[in-house]
C-alpha cells in the first residue's frame, strides 16, 4: 500500500523523500516496481479504460479534479494522484483556455446604474440576482457574439443568444429568452458591465418593464462581474472549436449549455450541476 502511493506521487514528490517519510526503503521500493504485473496494474488497466469512456463522453472538458469526483460518484475509491497519473500516460488533456477578446463598450455615460452587488455574487434562492456580458467566439464565417444570462444562484445558465453583432438586439434576445424561461418575480436584480447594449434605452425600459432593477460593474473592472467572466472561460476551455458559421455555433452551443447547466461538476456548487443544485431547498419569495 506505501508503495503504491509512492508511485501515485511521483510527480509531486522524490522518490527519496516519500519513502523516508513513509519509513520504507528506496531498493524495496524498486524492487516492487519491477515485479510481474501485480493487481495493481491490472485495476489502472480497468480504470484507464473507464477513464477514457468519461473522458469522451465529457467531450474532453474534465480534468483530474472533475475526473476525480466523477469516478467517485460511480463508487470508486481513487485519489487525483492515480487519476492524475493516468491520465497523463493515456495522454488525456483538457482543453486550454484562448485568449480574450474584448467586447466591451464602456464609453457612455448615459443612465449608468449602481454597483448593487459590490461583487458579493451569492444569492439566497433563484431568480434573485442575475448576471450578464457579451464575449466573443472565433467562427470561419466571421466574427460571432454571444450574450448569457446567468442566475447566481446555482450559476446556472438561464438566457443566451448568438449573432454575428453585438447590437441592443443580441442582449435583449438573451435577456427575453431568460425571462420566458424563468418568469422571475418583480426585484430581480440584473447585474452587468457599463456596455452601450445594457445601457442603453431599449434595455434598460425592457428591464424595468418585468419589475427588474439594472446594476452595473464600475468602469473597466472584470472583477465587479466575475461570475459571468469565470463562465466564458470555462465555455473557451471546453468548447474550443472555431465554428463554421452561425448554424454550427448555433447547434454546438446549445448541447454544451444543456451539459452545462445538468450535467457538468461545478466546484463552487459541492461538485454538482446548477440545475441538481437548484433542487435544493430555497427561502419563499414574499410578493412585496
Amino acid at each position: 500500500m506505501r508503495f503504491a502511493v509512492i508511485e501515485d506521487h511521483c510527480d509531486q514528490f522524490s522518490v527519496q523523500m516519500m519513502c523516508r517519510v513513509l519509513g520504507v526503503s528506496e531498493s524495496g521500493f524498486y524492487a516492487w516496481r519491477s515485479r510481474d504485473e501485480s493487481a495493481r496494474k491490472v485495476d489502472d488497466r480497468k480504470l484507464a479504460l473507464l477513464i477514457r469512456a468519461i473522458f469522451k463522453k465529457k467531450h474532453r472538458r474534465y480534468g483530474s479534479p472533475r475526473m476525480v469526483e466523477e469516478l467517485q460518484a460511480l463508487g470508486h475509491r481513487v485519489g487525483r494522484g492515480r487519476v492524475a497519473r493516468i491520465m497523463r500516460e493515456e495522454g488525456l488533456v483538457a482543453r486550454k483556455r484562448r485568449r480574450r477578446v474584448k467586447t466591451t463598450d464602456s464609453s457612455t455615460t448615459v443612465r449608468i446604474a449602481p454597483n448593487l452587488l459590490d461583487r458579493d455574487f451569492t444569492a439566497e434562492a433563484t431568480n434573485r440576482v442575475w448576471a450578464a456580458d457579451i464575449t466573443y467566439l472565433a467562427s470561419f464565417a466571421g466574427r460571432l457574439y454571444l450574450a448569457v444570462v446567468i442566475d447566481l444562484y446555482a450559476r446556472r445558465l438561464v438566457g443566451w443568444a448568438v449573432a454575428p453583432h453585438m447590437r441592443d438586439e443580441l442582449v435583449l434576445e438573451a435577456l427575453g429568452n431568460a425571462v420566458r424561461a424563468r418568469r422571475p418575480p418583480p426585484g430581480l436584480i440584473h447585474h452587468s458591465d457599463r456596455g452601450s447594449q445594457y445601457a442603453s434605452d431599449d434595455y434598460l425600459a425592457e428591464l424595468e418593464r418585468h419589475g427588474i432593477v439594472p446594476s452595473m460593474s464600475r468602469k473597466g473592472d472584470c472583477w465587479d462581474n466575475a461570475v459571468v467572466e469565470s463562465f466564458f472561460a470555462t465555455l473557451k476551455t471546453e468548447l474550443s472549436d472555431t465554428f463554421a458559421d452561425l448554424r454550427h455555433a448555433r447547434a454546438a452551443l446549445t448541447e454544451y449549455f444543456d451539459f452545462y447547466n445538468y450535467e457538468r461538476r461545478h466546484s463552487t456548487l459541492g461538485n454538482v450541476s446548477p440545475a441538481l443544485a437548484e433542487l435544493k431547498p430555497q427561502p419563499a419569495v414574499h410578493a412585496a
